[in-house]
């Protein structure tokens, strides 16, 4: 199991990594310098300097899967670099991920129902 059961939690380190990092140094960066919680079932995205990397970090459970893509052309299109986190919808995670424009991906809200007694 790769993703973790129920809905998806998507959080993106803005900020370059050294991409050197293995799954337990990344899991502590998330600990100690994003202030989360790596064993949550929250899958973290990280970037390289170039921005032609990516790592996805996720404890499925029973242990930490680390997810590394290269693009052989062009970037992943990433928010401006600075500390801290921003989250994403699985859609716009995703879409992330296949190398496409993220921030035009959008999750429709949905109303909760009204009942009447």
């Amino acid at each position: 199991m790769i993703i973790p059961p129920g809905p998806l939690k998507v959080m993106v380190a803005t900020k370059p990594i050294d991409f050197r990092k293995g799954a337990v140094s990344l899991a502590a960066l998330v600990e100690h310098e994003l202030g989360l919680k790596p064993f949550s079932g929250v899958v973290f995205i990280f970037r390289s300097k170039r921005a032609n990397r990516i790592k996805l970090l996720v404890w499925d459970g029973t242990g930490l899967v680390l997810v590394s893509k290269v693009l052989q052309t062009g970037g992943f299109h990433w928010p401006r670099a600075h500390d801290g986190v921003m989250r994403l919808s699985a859609s716009q995670a995703s879409a992330l991920f296949e190398g496409l424009q993220w921030s035009k991906m959008h999750t429709p809200r949905t109303q909760v129902p009204v009942t009447t007694r």
